[in-house]
């Protein structure tokens, strides 16, 4: 199976009951559950319950608990209401009897209306950026040796950024940060598959931009880093196996907590996203 399939597996949840279903993990070399993953999975969840045609445009998140990559998430999904043009729906998702996560979503029909967006940034195209994986593989004594098979890993996305996170490979700088990402088979057409994608890779190395003013790397044993919450708005219709552009940037960080916020583009310039989110910057 290619690593794509295994993504997409991770994806697609077994269903156990009405409104109940149960997701796996895939270990990032970070010790717990990525938050993108449990957020994209509880998207989904959500998504099959509804029975319209209606894509999510509004999707947020709060992480109550580390999530443990030994054991499966089971999600269950509550049906606050089904209206003529929009669905709500509420994600709890379930580690050994406890709450990790919850999650809030807004499914919309298309409906058309008026229309402006922000003008995308003149930045390097994707072909002329370096691959984040190529740049970790080769500055593999930064990191432990328990996570190097981990790091040597094939991904799923090809992520090109000029400022990967390795540790202790920082200095001050100004918050604000861009990556290109896009799934790197093509995958089927269903538009919650690409929605889910986009969710995952909107929290990959997002509330680590507000790090960046403090000489603080990611990992750096100095910092505790977790999100708290995390709000994912779809503006317009995208392909996640299409190049799309990530600009973050952190306007503040204050009482040992850093906001990011986010928008993605898609690469002939469409605003197809904007996210946004709050994390612990605790000093140790």
């Amino acid at each position: 199976m290619s690593v794509v399939k295994d993504f997409l597996a991770l994806l697609e949840l077994e269903k156990l009951e009405v409104n109940i279903y149960r997701g796996q993990n895939r270990d990032l070399g970070t010790g717990r559950v990525y938050g993108g993953q449990v957020f994209a999975q509880a998207l989904m969840a959500a998504r099959r319950t509804v029975d319209e045609p209606r894509e999510a445009h509004s999707v947020h998140g709060y992480f109550l608990r580390a999530g443990d990559l030994k054991a499966p998430i089971v999600f269950f999904v509550d049906r606050p209401r089904d209206g003529g043009s929009f669905t709500s729906r509420r994600v709890t998702a379930i580690q050994h009897g406890e709450a990790i996560f919850h999650l809030s979503a807004s499914f919309h029909a298309e409906e058309r209306g008026l229309d402006h967006q922000s003008t995308m940034p003149d930045v390097p195209p994707p072909e002329d950026m370096p691959s984040e994986v190529d740049l970790i593989r080769a500055q593999l004594d930064a990191f432990s040796p328990e996570l190097h098979a981990v790091l040597l890993q094939d991904r799923p996305l090809d992520i090109r950024t000029d400022s990967p996170h390795i540790p202790g490979r920082t200095r001050p700088r100004e918050p604000h940060r861009f990556l290109w990402f896009r799934v790197v088979e093509r995958l089927p057409d269903e538009p919650i598959v690409h929605q889910a994608i986009l969710a995952y890779a909107s929290d990959y190395g997002f509330l680590p931009t507000a790090l960046a003013p403090h000489d603080i790397a990611y990992r750096d044993p100095r910092v505790f880093v977790a999100s708290l919450d995390h709000t994912v708005w779809m503006h317009r219709p995208f392909r996640a196996d299409e190049w799309l552009l990530y600009v973050m940037d952190s306007p503040t960080a204050a009482n040992a907590r850093g906001f990011v916020r986010g928008q993605i583009f898609s690469r002939d310039g469409t605003l197809v996203a904007s996210t946004a989110q709050e994390g612990l910057l605790r000093l140790r």
